[in-house]
Parts: C-alpha cells; structure tokens; sequence
C-alpha cells in the first residue's frame, strides 16, 4: 500500500498543492510568481461569485496563470479520471459534464484551492496580490 492510499483526502490535497507551489516558488521567472499569486488568492471568491466555469474561463482567458489552470485540472484528474487518458482540461470537463459532477468539481476545487492558496501566502507568492 503506499503513502497515498493510506491518506485522508485533505493530506492528499496538501500534497498536491505543496508540489504545485513548490515548483511556481522555484521557477526563475519572477512575473509567473507575481501573477500566480494575485490570481490564487483571488479564485475562491471568483468561484463563489461567479462558479467555478466562469472563473476558469476567466483564468484562460487572461492567460496569466497557467499554472493555476493546471494545477486545478491535474488536481481533478486525480481525484476523477478522465476517460480517454490525457483530456483532462478542467473547463472542458465543467462544459461537458452534468450538474452532479460540476457541484462535485465546484466543492473539490474549493477545498484544494484552501491549501493551495495557503501554502502560497506562507511562501510569500501573494504579497504583491494586494
């Protein structure tokens, strides 16, 4: 059994978003950082206003944090695979899906985007977010 399977659902959304800051933290570009960091800390409330299509849409469409989308789309993947493999865009996945499953994805990201928005204020990657 490994460290993974014996892990609560929180631990494993801890994980997750340690490694996805770890890797924005350590980049050598100093803007992803900057802007990783105003759009985490802002995407819960985006979320809650609007839903969890629309500020991903949104995310997308500034195309300023990349990394954001993939980490919420990698985040979901693991925790519902897609089926082909490899189609795991978030947004796409919210369109084409049922309610049952957006409600699902809505709370899922909500509670991953609690760890990752606050590993991100410890590491410092949201004090220019205002």
């Amino acid at each position: 059994m490994s460290t993974g399977d014996r892990q609560t659902p929180d631990q494993q959304r801890a994980r997750h978003a340690w490694e996805v800051i770890s890797r924005v933290k350590n980049a050598n570009d100093a803007k992803l950082k900057k802007d990783f960091g105003i759009h985490v800390r802002k995407l819960p409330m985006r979320v809650l206003a609007s839903g969890l299509g629309a500020a991903l849409a949104f995310l997308e469409a500034k195309k300023d944090a990349p990394e954001l989308v993939s980490a919420l789309s990698s985040w979901m993947e693991n925790v519902v695979p897609v089926r082909p493999p490899g189609q795991a865009r978030l947004l796409l996945r919210i369109i084409e899906s049922d309610a049952d499953f957006q409600r699902f994805a809505t709370t899922e990201c909500l509670a991953y985007l609690q760890w990752l928005v606050r590993f991100a204020e410890a590491e410092g990657l949201t004090k220019d977010a205002g």
